[in-house]
């Protein structure tokens, strides 16, 4: 599989439930969130190689969110995901969670991930090859 991270974008489908409502009757804020892990987890476990998901997890450091338009229950909801850069061993993720009707980003995250060692829980080093997939060049390095 040949992956360019600087402009790849993984896309997934997603269903608003009708838990995810609030009392204002479009979908939470916390629920976005949900959705930002969902598709950033949903990217990994697509993209990596089956030794990469036995050995290697990821945590989040870091979620920053930008709330700009609602979603209700009925509409179509696309969440893409795409790498960023890395330092030491954090690294950038964007998702845009997308109202697919008339195209409007409703929310923008960036997260920050950290890798894991399935086996210890602790945070690992990976290799060059994961820095090559899921991370972009760094060019203020």
């Amino acid at each position: 599989m040949s992956f360019d991270p600087s402009t790849e974008r993984f896309e997934q489908e997603i269903t608003v439930l009708p838990q995810d409502i609030d009392l204002y009757d479009h979908v939470n804020n916390v629920v976005y969130l949900r959705w930002v892990q969902e598709v950033s987890t949903a990217h990994w476990f697509s993209a990596a190689t089956v030794e990469q998901k036995e050995a290697i997890g990821w945590v989040v450091a870091r979620h920053e969110i930008d709330y700009l338009n609602s979603a209700r229950l009925g509409d179509e909801i696309v969440g893409q995901t795409w790498v960023g850069t890395v330092q030491k061993n954090l690294f950038e993720r964007f998702v845009e969670i997308i109202r697919v009707h008339d195209h409007k980003v409703i929310a923008r995250a960036r997260s920050l991930w950290c890798p894991i060692d399935l086996h210890s829980r602790r945070q690992m080093r990976v290799g060059a090859d994961i820095y090559k997939q899921f991370s972009v060049p760094n060019n203020n390095s």
